[in-house]
């Protein structure tokens, strides 16, 4: 009789960390440490970049980075950014408490000033021009800061509360000399509002997506704008619940074909951020359908997808999606041992 095993055998990408805890800049700009996997150098038209100088692999962390400054600022206003005025002396305390050498990483930042601004605070300029959220709280990260924004990202980021870092990790195959892009905005929006978004930074995105002719930009709006609409139409039907009526199981297997589409679109677009929450929906959308099989693929991808970042499977999200594999391999193995008796009756 056919049987799955219940022990999954991963095998990662070999990780490296790179100029975490040393002097991060030369005078030629190039990352210091052992061994080196970026330097920081000119970017036409950007300023300074981030280069790969070596391969990259997917999984590879990048930076492993604390912050300079770390705050819990007051109420955030999505869309409209946190409202900075109101921590203007939080910052300037936390700045103050710094050693010189760290005060001038941080004033040689780039800061976005508007004309209104130009009289006005750098400090708080380079805070709002540089810094990333963490988890309720801001932190400004100096070394990270010089990752450019691109709308299709080659890493992805998240936070750590336990190791207190912003880890930036390849989220595909990077060249030796290619530039390493990080992702300063939501990226389901489509071109013309990701602009807008980006107005806080004083900069227009010339990235490969937005780079596209006018039609293919359009499509691939469309597409960003639907996959935003399919994420919200999921979100309240993620339960393992298996419909008893027909119209119920009519129902879950169009949503199971409908997520196959939502990971097919998410990955054409090259939104590395979002693979795991479309392999998750399209793992539930197949269980409540019984399609044990692409069920269990799916779960044990975004679990995969997952441990690219969280190495150690720490995370409440990685045990979410290791928890739910192994459920619907067990679920998997009973369809195909149910099969086996009926077959041999």
């Amino acid at each position: 009789m056919l049987t799955l095993t219940a022990l999954l055998v991963f095998t990662l990408a070999s990780t490296s960390t790179s100029c975490a805890d040393s002097s991060w800049l030369t005078r030629s700009h190039s990352c210091v440490g052992s061994p080196q996997v970026w330097e920081a150098r000119p970017s036409p038209g950007k300023g300074l970049g981030v280069y790969a100088t070596r391969t990259i692999e997917p999984g590879d962390i990048i930076l492993s980075e604390p912050p300079i400054i770390h705050f819990a600022p007051s109420e955030f206003r999505d869309g409209v950014a946190y409202p900075l005025n109101d921590i203007t002396a939080t910052l300037q305390a936390s700045f103050d408490a710094l050693s010189p050498g760290e005060q001038a990483q941080v004033m040689s930042l780039h800061a976005y000033m508007t004309p209104a601004e130009k009289a006005g605070d750098q400090l708080m300029a380079i805070f709002r021009s540089n810094a990333y959220t963490t988890g309720d709280s801001l932190g400004l990260f100096p070394k990270g800061s010089r990752i450019n924004h691109s709308c299709r990202p080659n890493t992805s980021q998240y936070w750590s509360a336990n190791l207190g870092r912003r880890i930036v990790y390849a989220n595909r195959h990077i060249e030796e000399g290619e530039e390493i892009y990080a992702s300063y905005i939501p990226l389901l929006h489509p071109h013309e509002a990701r602009q807008r978004r980006l107005d806080q930074y004083g900069f227009k995105c010339t990235c490969s997506a937005c780079a596209l002719d006018q039609g293919a930009r359009n499509a691939s709006d469309q597409r960003r704008q639907d996959l935003a609409k399919a994420f919200a139409a999921f979100e309240s039907q993620l339960t393992l619940s298996v419909p008893g009526s027909v119209v119920g199981k009519r129902k879950a297997r169009k949503n199971a074909e409908a997520s196959i589409q939502l990971v097919e679109e998410i990955e054409k677009e090259g939104l590395a951020d979002y693979y795991i929450k479309a392999y998750h929906i399209a793992a539930v959308m197949h269980a409540r359908a019984e399609d044990w099989k692409p069920a269990t693929l799916f779960a044990n991808k975004g679990y995969e997808t997952s441990l690219l970042a969280d190495h150690n499977a720490r995370s409440a999200g990685t045990k979410e999606l290791q928890a739910l594999t192994n459920h619907l391999i067990n679920k998997w193995n009973d369809h195909l041992r149910d099969k086996a008796m009926e077959h041999g009756k």
